[in-house]
C-alpha cells in the first residue's frame, strides 16, 4: 500500500513540474504565430530539426500533445495548445514589461507594440501615432496586424496583440473613444434621391441598401433601429471597396463613415442623413493596468493626437 501511495506522489511530481524557459515560451509563440517550424526557426535562429527536437522534448516534459503536424495546412495548435499559448504569451508580456520598467530607470524607452486595426483605422490612425512616437523614442518597435472586427478582438484576447482599434460594442475590454466619425448616404449621381441633400432616414425604408458586415455594421443598423425601421438588405459584403463599387454599378445604397469615403468611384457621390448618425472608433487594451510602458505610451499619444 505505502508503495502504491509513493508511486501516486511521483507520478503527480512528475506531471506538475515543468522547468521551461524563455527561449521555449519564445518558440512556442513563434510556431503558433508563423503556423511553421522552419519558418520559426529561422526566425529564432535555430535549425529546423532543433526545433523539432525542442518541441518534441517540450511535449514529452508537459505529457501533452501542443502541435499537430499536417503537410497540407502547416502546423496547428490543438486544444490545449491554445490554452497554455494564451499564458505563454501573458508571461513572455511579463519578460517584456521588466525589460522596459528597467530601461525607463536608465533614461531609455524601448519594447514592441503589437497593433491591431480594420484597414482603413489603420491606414488614417496608426501612420501618424507610429511618427510620433518614433521621433522620442527611436527605440520602441512596432508590429502591425490588419484584420476584421472580430479578428481584432480574437487578437486582443489571446493576447496576440497588445492593443486594437475597434467598433462597439466592446465587452471585457477596456476602451478609449480615439476618434468620433459622421455616416452619410452614398449613390450614385443618377440616383432619385442623389438631388436632396439631406437623406432622411424615412426615405430608405424601401431602397436596397448594401451593408458592410464583419463588425462594421452596428452603428449603421443601429441608426436605422433608433427610427423604428430595419434596412432593406439586398447586398451584404465585408469590404468598404467592394461596397462602393456596387453602389457605383447602381445596385444599391450604402450608409458609410467619413474615413471610409476618401477615394469615391466616378459617379459615385455622398449626401448628410437625417437624423445624424455617428461612428466611434475606440483603443482597447486587455487591461489597462496590465499593460506595458510602450502601449500606455501608445495609448496616450494616440489620445493626444486625435480624441
Amino acid at each position: 500500500m505505502q508503495s502504491d501511495i509513493n508511486k501516486m506522489n511521483i507520478t503527480h511530481r512528475r506531471h506538475t513540474k515543468t522547468d521551461m524557459n524563455h527561449a521555449q515560451l519564445q518558440l512556442i509563440v513563434k510556431i503558433a504565430d508563423t503556423g511553421s517550424f522552419t519558418r520559426a526557426g529561422q526566425e529564432l535562429n535555430m535549425t529546423q530539426p532543433a526545433v523539432s527536437r525542442a518541441i518534441s522534448s517540450l511535449e514529452a516534459e508537459l505529457d501533452v500533445v501542443l502541435f499537430i503536424r499536417n503537410r497540407r495546412n502547416g502546423v496547428m495548435l490543438t486544444d490545449i495548445g491554445k490554452r497554455i499559448l494564451r499564458i505563454f504569451r501573458e508571461i513572455l508580456q511579463g519578460f517584456e514589461k521588466v525589460d522596459q520598467e528597467i530601461a525607463k530607470e536608465k533614461g531609455l524607452e524601448i519594447g514592441t507594440i503589437r497593433i491591431g486595426a480594420f484597414p482603413v483605422a489603420s491606414a488614417h490612425f496608426i501612420p501618424k501615432i507610429i511618427r510620433c512616437i518614433s521621433e522620442k523614442y527611436p527605440n520602441i518597435e512596432f508590429s502591425i496586424y490588419e484584420g476584421t472586427i472580430a479578428e481584432i478582438k480574437e487578437w486582443l484576447e489571446t493576447r496576440f496583440i497588445d492593443v486594437g482599434l475597434l467598433i462597439p460594442p466592446v465587452h471585457e475590454l477596456e476602451t478609449f473613444v480615439l476618434y468620433r466619425e459622421k455616416m452619410f448616404a452614398v449613390l450614385r449621381d443618377d440616383h432619385p434621391l442623389f438631388n436632396q441633400s439631406v437623406i432622411r432616414v424615412q426615405d430608405l425604408q424601401d431602397e436596397p441598401m448594401i451593408i458592410c458586415r464583419a463588425g462594421f455594421e452596428p452603428p449603421v443598423i443601429d441608426w436605422f433601429n433608433k427610427a423604428g425601421m430595419n434596412p432593406r438588405e439586398k447586398f451584404v459584403v465585408y469590404n468598404y471597396n467592394t461596397g462602393l463599387n456596387m453602389v457605383q454599378e447602381g445596385l444599391g445604397m450604402a450608409i458609410m463613415s467619413e474615413l471610409s469615403l476618401f477615394n469615391l468611384p466616378p459617379n459615385v457621390g455622398v449626401r448628410e442623413i437625417d437624423p445624424e448618425g455617428y461612428r466611434d472608433i475606440h483603443i482597447a487594451v486587455h487591461s489597462l493596468e496590465e499593460s506595458s510602458i510602450a502601449v500606455k505610451l501608445f495609448i496616450e499619444t494616440a489620445l493626444q493626437l486625435f480624441a
